[in-house]
């Protein structure tokens, strides 16, 4: 019996021994030969390895025949040591899936040869014989008849439905794909798959390098290409040479809903730094910043604020413009920008991703009038819906006519030709920009989930007419909006506190020295007063600046003599509001006698000295003489000396 192809295993030194074409004659040669293509971990059709453990004497490993190049494979069958299994006529389905995964070119030629078929057919069912009808089908299609007569043997006995994939050319390849050695594929795609992303070309000429200093054989180009786009996953090519970031927009990104919202529900604030050239107030010429605030529901631009550079106190501006006109919103979703992470803006958020988060650290605006605040992640732009505004801006704003001359470009590589030629006046860029925000909200046609072909200024309209918010706002409120918060140290002799290099005081503040307390200041103006408040919000006082002097003036003297004298006569009140006693009435309060308490004791210990015992042992000693007989006059003597002794003690 010869036993299957599908049942037969040989070792590398019975491989040898046959020396069987298109495989090496020796033991070693065949063992590099499966290395290098990976023998060991091909696995067969039902998912298992096809190399097993030898059993039996010597050990070793067996590989499976169906390993074996098919010149070894035909040489095994036609010495009578293997039989060949007969190959399965493939079903519809396998057909159908191969034929849906072939190019376009082989369809079209499967489509080609079942029109030529397909008239066959018809001309034989209109009586014309085969073989005619094969001729007049060759000629009208310019097909030679052997041909035509192969095509009708593929479609011999199948059904109509499957002629299509039948009919389909199965050319195969030239041969065997050329081996590439381990070591010059190891180096081949540590090059390629690199951040700096290096041609394929170049790197393969780096690796013909490596392969002529050590004598390997080197395959074509195409080849490791070929290789490279079997082997090589397309999530690890992006990875390696574009990196994470880009893998990550590689993944579809999450698509929100704003239908359920309302107008003023939701806002998100950013930052723009126009690509113009503007000049200050000062003379300075800058690219302006603006920050801006924008409606999540209508994607309206509700308020913002042009500055210099993106800081606190823009945003602090902006959002008292949107308290002002709009009322409180509910959320804001915002960056981790320096601007919008600062304590003056979101302190005591706890998910910041800036700044250190303290216990102590002051209550910001936004928390403290209760709205909740949505840090996005860092670099994630699409997270914020005003980006999209922002890229429309550049070109209505930028780009403006009034603007010529003074437009920078996007980028260092798209300067226009009258690039610096000139800068626009701080004031005419400011009206500029706000009249292009407001065309910007009244354009029509816009294509937004909300808008529908409406304005961003009808959608915000219609829905912020029945959005439950706080519409107005108390002007107490716009005042803390305008005020910015730090925590200070009150000084511990003279109670003045120090803030941006100015001094503040107020006479109640000695009974703070040394505490720390929250300073509201406007630090758009810090030569007004500042309030203070303690760490849980109290509101404490109003400390007013101390101003500095020349040092000629005699004004700066007379003010603080008047400020001493004012501190002493309050002081002097207060005194005289205490009611307190004078030393000499204190004195006589200690001075009336106190009567003593002397405790009763529990219990007498008694204290027995010399003079006291021989005083009792006289005394009975005396009682004795008195029972028998008189004492003489030296015993009374010596008696009374004794009592004498024992009282003095």
């Amino acid at each position: 019996m010869i036993p299957s192809e599908a049942d037969t295993w040989f070792t590398a030194a019975e491989l040898a021994d046959l020396a069987l074409p298109g495989l090496p004659a020796d033991k070693r040669g065949i063992n590099r030969r499966a290395d290098a293509e990976r023998w060991h971990s091909r696995l067969g059709p039902d998912n298992r390895l096809l190399v097993r453990t030898r059993k039996g004497r010597g050990g070793g490993v067996e590989f499976h025949a169906s390993l074996l190049p098919g010149e070894a494979r035909i040489e095994l069958a036609r010495r009578g040591m293997i039989r060949t299994a007969p190959a399965e006529p493939a079903t519809q389905s396998t057909a159908w899936s191969w034929y849906d995964s072939q190019s376009a070119g082989v369809k079209a030629e499967a489509e080609r040869r079942l029109e030529v078929v397909a008239e066959i057919q018809l001309l034989t069912e209109a009586g014309t014989t085969k073989s005619a009808a094969v001729a007049a089908a060759s000629a009208s299609h310019a097909v030679g008849q052997a041909t035509v007569w192969n095509w009708l043997r593929l479609i011999d006995g199948l059904p109509r439905a499957d002629w299509l994939p039948a009919l389909a050319p199965r050319r195969k390849g030239g041969g065997a794909e050329a081996e590439i050695h381990p070591d010059l594929w190891e180096a081949f795609k540590s090059d390629y798959l690199r951040n700096a992303k290096p041609t394929l070309t170049n790197v393969y000429r780096r690796t013909a390098k490596i392969a002529a200093a050590n004598g390997l054989s080197m395959p074509s180009e195409r080849t490791f290409r070929r290789r490279l786009e079997r082997e090589i996953p397309a999530e690890v090519l992006v990875l390696r040479r574009e990196g994470a970031e880009a893998l990550r927009r590689a993944v579809p990104a999450n698509r929100r809903t704003v239908a359920e919202l309302q107008a003023m529900e939701w806002v998100n604030i950013d930052g723009h730094k126009f690509d113009v050239f503007a000049r200050t107030p000062d003379g300075r010429i800058v690219r302006p910043m603006m920050v801006a605030i924008q409606d999540v529901y209508s994607r309206k631009i509700l308020a913002h604020r042009i500055g210099t550079e993106e800081s606190a106190v823009l945003t602090r501006l902006a959002f008292a413009d949107l308290f002002r006109d709009w009322g409180i919103p509910g959320h804001v979703v915002l960056d981790n920008g320096r601007a919008f992470a600062s304590k003056w803006i979101t302190g005591g958020s706890k998910t910041r991703f800036r700044f250190k988060i303290r216990d102590e650290e002051p209550m910001g605006l936004l928390p403290g009038l209760g709205v909740k605040t949505h840090f996005t992640i860092p670099y994630r732009g699409q997270s914020k819906p005003i980006e999209r505004a922002f890229r429309d801006l550049c070109d209505s704003i930028a780009k403006h006519p009034a603007f010529e001359g003074a437009y920078t470009g996007n980028s260092p590589m798209a300067k226009p030709e009258n690039y610096g030629s000139r800068a626009v006046e701080w004031d005419r860029f400011c009206a500029v920009v706000a009249e292009g925000i407001a065309d910007h909200n009244a354009q029509t046609g816009r294509r937004t989930e909300t808008a529908k072909g409406r304005s961003f200024d009808e959608v915000f309209a219609e829905s912020y007419a029945v959005a439950p918010i706080q519409k107005v706002v108390d002007p107490a409120v716009l005042r803390m909006a305008l005020l910015a918060a730090d925590q200070k140290l009150v000084g511990r002799q003279t109670g003045v506190l120090e803030l941006e290099g100015n001094r503040y005081w107020h006479p109640q503040m000695f009974a703070l020295r040394g505490q720390r307390v929250t300073v509201r200041f406007d630090p758009d103006n810090l030569h007004s007063s500042v309030h203070l408040y303690d760490t849980q919000g109290h509101y404490l006082m109003e400390a007013e600046l101390l101003a500095d002097e020349g040092f000629a003036t005699t004004a700066g003297a007379k003010e603080t003599a008047k400020r001493a004298a004012n501190v002493k006569r309050r002081a002097k009140e207060l005194e005289a509001a205490e009611r307190l006693l004078s030393p000499d009435q204190v004195a006589a309060l200690q001075a009336r006698p106190i009567p003593e308490i002397k405790p009763e004791p529990g219990v007498v210990r008694p204290v027995r000295h010399a003079a006291a015992t021989a005083q009792a042992a006289a005394t009975k000693s005396a009682a004795s003489a008195g029972e028998g007989s008189p004492l003489s006059v030296l015993e009374r003597q010596r008696l009374g000396r004794l009592k004498l002794a024992a009282a003095n003690n």
